[in-house]
């Protein structure tokens, strides 16, 4: 049987992030990717925005990878040379009512040491001409980024560093070593290969994939929910310069505004729970009619979006821990220190601000495995 030092399970942003940080300190190390390339899951359908920290508790998991990831993110893509623009961000209020929701956000942000600034209508309005609304928050470091090429720039570190990428690798089960042995992990081909490290970041299989570790107990999985949002392309030359975001309503940021390193505007996602009990139930395809309810919401701030214009562009799922009608958790990150399995961390709901995160989700675990 082949051994390794660490396995990590998913090649997306996180799980590449991860296997390039425990490479790094000299750790051989294998990221096992179910699909024939990296990042062909969830990192392959999200917005590719840059969060900048403002919509999370204030010490939270979220709130503090958020706000190191971004940091470690731009300059990652400096160094690198990966595609990104930190073009900025608006929050807007379009009614007074909206205001105090807007303001709860500017004091978070501020508790989170995320730089933000007020805006009356006519400030907002001389930076972004067409949009409408009675107050914004401009969040100056926000971004999009080329979210494939930051995980080219992963890979490519990873392997710089002496590990390895096995594509089309899917893992089937793993039998949780005990007392100082290896864990060893069980791939659908019948292979396996043994190592005292496991970090699970199979994203939607991430539960799934859990609860077929063996050695693992049962109440410290999850249950997973899987949340939709389609996204809609809007022909032609976009209408702001910045990302445009209404105020948020807890976990959902409502029909924002994004725009590509192209140039290319989308609004999205909308939310809709989905009835899939496993993420092979998913159907990604997008409904041009739930374009329908976006109108409205779209005018709210910009008035001027024709009838008709939006088409349909692609959806994502989010892998989700709770479900409707609760309120969103934090990032879990589970270790040794919780379940008391050595060597292993499982990362469930690593939703958005997941890519912006990735750098700084990476750091935390090899820290907490080095602790351990």
């Amino acid at each position: 049987m082949d051994r390794v030092d660490a396995i990590v399970i998913g090649a997306g942003a996180v799980g590449l992030a991860v296997g390039r940080a425990l490479a790094r300190t000299g750790r051989e190390t294998i990221v096992a990717e179910a699909q024939t390339a990296i990042g062909q899951g969830v990192s392959s359908r999200n917005s590719e925005v840059i969060h900048a920290g403002l919509y999370y508790a204030p010490g939270s998991l979220k709130a503090r990878l958020c706000v190191r990831g971004k940091q470690l993110l731009y300059e990652l893509c400096a160094s690198h040379g990966v595609a990104h623009r930190n073009c900025g961000k608006l929050v807007v209020a379009t009614t007074t009512a909206e205001e105090g929701a807007l303001r709860t956000l500017q004091d978070r942000a501020v508790a989170n040491g995320v730089p933000v600034q007020w805006l009356r209508a006519r400030e907002a309005q001389a930076l972004e001409p067409g949009l409408h609304c009675v107050a914004a928050l401009l969040s100056p470091s926000t971004g999009i980024v080329d979210s494939h090429g930051f995980m080219l720039a992963l890979q490519g570190d990873l392997e710089q560093a002496g590990g390895m990428v096995a594509v089309d690798s899917p893992v089937d089960s793993a039998l949780l070593g005990r007392g100082g042995q290896a864990h060893v992990v069980r791939l659908a081909d019948g292979s396996e290969v043994a190592a005292p490290i496991i970090v699970n970041s199979a994203s939607l299989h991430a539960c799934d994939l859990a609860r077929r570790f063996e050695g693992l107990e049962a109440r410290f999985v999850p249950r997973e929910y899987f949340a939709k949002g389609s996204y809609y392309a809007l022909p032609g030359k976009a209408p702001f310069s910045r990302l445009i975001y209404p105020a948020p309503d807890d976990s959902w940021l409502g029909v924002h505004l994004t725009l590509d390193l192209g140039g290319q505007a989308k609004f999205g996602p909308d939310f809709e729970w989905l009835d899939a009990e496993r993420s092979e139930q998913i159907d990604y395809s997008v409904d041009l009619h739930r374009a329908d309810g976006f109108y409205a919401e779209v005018r709210r701030y910009w008035p001027g979006l024709p009838d008709g214009a939006l088409q349909p562009s692609y959806s994502g799922v989010r892998p989700k821990i709770h479900g409707p009608g609760e309120r969103a958790p934090d990032f879990r990150i589970d270790g040794p220190w919780l379940h008391g399995v050595p060597g292993l961390v499982n990362l469930f709901g690593i939703e958005s601000p997941g890519l912006t995160s990735a750098l700084a989700i990476a750091e935390h675990v090899t820290a907490l495995l080095q602790e351990a």
